[in-house]
């Protein structure tokens, strides 16, 4: 089936729901069974069918079955947040002694509250690496290097890398990749088809679409992974409620035309933006001069909303004046809803292993669903109010 076709079918089981389309939400803690028989011969280990709330309701696997025939994986596991499924990630195939490589451009949380301290106090050594590295991944791999972590384009700097190659290189070693998808969406790129073995989103982004849900997903290739991925999750007590995952089923559904509606607002906006001589740059790889933009092109099916600007002078004090009036922007840390948003990325902050160039105010800027002339003329109104205060 072509990939709408699987958004709009993928989950659904009308025929044991009584004709319902949509999957229902099943609440449930506690399970019962007919027998003693059946109750002590369940199968608590390979995870199949409903034991107990916790484990899921077939409201969740509805939706983790949706999320895996997207991203043409083996098999999924949810979470209530995509902190929780990058956490549960990573926790699983990472123990005492062992080297995380994690690209220097990761989502901040990744960065500060999973290897900084979740990991860090589990005795994993994390090392930071250019995002630009490519095959030269292996000159960082150690002997106990387990895992490689990846985000591409970075949600932040939004530089592009280049993910087959550093498969490539994994497979040969025999480490673990892992990928956060969520900027792209697995509407517009599957990893596990560019060779990744562990596929991270957060759901609360594209997927849910109307900024009321946190939810996260983890989708793997194989089973063996998956069994070590859902022991872990329970082991922790990791739970998507069920209503979450009915909305953020229903938010799959309509994945595409929503998408295909934020990257025509936002290359609208960028490509306004680049013209602009408050504007030092645009970063965002579906521009043509991008550095990341042919990387882009051969990985993805398309562009989300998202994307930053450096500014051409200037400081914080007037990157203030142009933030605080804006109409129809609103200040928030998330992004992927119908909504506009703005946010100042102070990523100067956060580099390790590579330096960031500029000196000047860098905003991410997330283009909703609005009409992208009233966008324009508010951030032409932005744009003369920090121009004045510079």
């Amino acid at each position: 089936m072509k990939k709408d076709t699987v958004i709009a079918t993928a989950g659904r089981d009308p025929l044991n729901n009584h004709g319902v389309v949509n999957p229902p939400v099943y609440h449930a803690s506690t399970i019962t069974f007919p027998s003693l028989e059946i109750f002590q011969k369940r199968d608590k280990t390979v995870h199949t069918g409903v034991s107990y709330g916790r484990s899921g309701t077939p409201t969740q696997f509805a939706f983790e079955a949706a999320i895996t025939a997207v991203h043409e994986g083996h098999k999924t596991v949810a979470y209530p947040s995509g902190l929780a499924a990058i956490t549960g990630a990573a926790t699983t195939f990472l123990q005492n002694g062992d080297h995380l490589l994690m690209a220097d451009t990761v989502y901040g949380p990744s960065r500060g509250r999973l290897a900084g301290i979740a990991l860090a106090r589990a005795g994993v050594e994390t090392t930071f690496y250019d995002p630009a590295i490519g095959a030269g991944i292996a000159d960082l791999i150690r002997p106990n290097t387990k895992v490689i972590f990846m985000e591409s384009p970075g949600s932040l700097s939004f530089e592009m890398m280049d993910v087959p190659a550093v498969t490539a290189i994994a497979r040969d070693k025999g480490v673990l990749t892992m990928i956060d998808n969520t900027w792209s969406s697995p509407y517009l790129c599957q990893p596990i088809n560019l060779g990744v073995d562990v596929v991270i989103e957060a759901c609360t982004k594209y997927v849910v679409g109307h900024s009321d849900v946190m939810m996260g997903s983890v989708t793997v290739n194989t089973e063996e992974h998956f069994q070590a991925l859902k022991n872990m999750a329970n082991a922790y007590g990791y739970h998507a409620a069920p209503d979450d995952c009915y909305l953020a089923l229903r938010g799959l559904r309509t994945i595409s035309v929503r998408l295909q509606r934020h990257q025509e607002n936002a290359m609208k906006v960028a490509t306004w933006l680049h013209a602009r001589p408050e504007i030092e740059r645009v970063l965002y790889p579906a521009l043509p001069d991008d550095p990341g933009h042919e990387l882009w092109k051969r990985d993805h099916a398309g562009a989300s909303g998202l994307f930053g600007i450096v500014m051409a002078g200037g400081d914080w004090n007037a990157g203030a004046a142009m933030i605080d009036g804006l109409e129809h922007f609103g200040l928030g840390a998330s992004w992927g809803g119908y909504e506009s948003l703005i946010l100042p990325a102070h990523i100067e902050n956060i580099r390790t292993a590579t330096d960031w160039p500029y000196t000047t105010p860098c905003i991410r800027l997330h283009i909703g669903l609005e009409d992208p002339d009233d966008l324009i003329a508010d951030l032409e109104a932005g744009l003369a109010r920090y121009k004045a205060a510079s």
